[in-house]
């Protein structure tokens, strides 16, 4: 498969978040060839704010691996991560990062900040931008778009 396939995988679970009224992000986790692990945002339905489509992901590829390191490992995310998530995949030696939408105002591998390029960490994975870009955005402004409406009393 390629990164598009891979990233579509990924608005399956950003979709699955959208179903419980989470925000739609979410994240394929791919070693070998294969999908390792997947995740959406999970913040609303377990009341827990660290619980981000990245986040999610990798819990669950680590206890699929039973280790922590993701070497060999490539995170699809459909929304580009924020600070936490960054650091998460950072952390998890992630070799490589694809990512749909840019986020302007909390992106934090290029659009606010760029995490993974920071020379003085320990790692630097390798980095895909807008894979399937339209089709993340979609999605999200769908998601929002009727909350601002509604937010604006109209």
């Amino acid at each position: 498969m390629d990164d598009e396939a891979y990233m579509r995988e990924a608005l399956e679970w950003a979709r699955r978040a959208a179903d419980h009224d989470d925000v739609p992000v979410g994240c394929v986790l791919v070693a070998d060839g294969a999908v390792l692990a997947g995740g959406e945002n999970r913040r609303e339905v377990d009341a827990d704010p660290t619980a981000h489509a990245e986040v999610v992901a990798l819990r669950a590829a680590a206890a699929r691996r039973g280790r922590w390191r993701m070497d060999g490992v490539t995170a699809y995310v459909t929304l580009e991560p924020c600070v936490m998530c960054a650091g998460a995949l950072l952390n998890a030696r992630v070799d490589r990062v694809v990512l749909g939408a840019l986020d302007e105002k909390a992106g934090a591998v290029g659009s606010r900040y760029n995490v993974l390029a920071d020379p003085r960490l320990l790692h630097e994975p390798r980095l895909t931008v807008e894979v399937l870009a339209e089709e993340s955005a979609e999605l999200l402004r769908a998601f929002f778009e009727p909350r601002r409406i509604s937010s604006q009393g109209g």
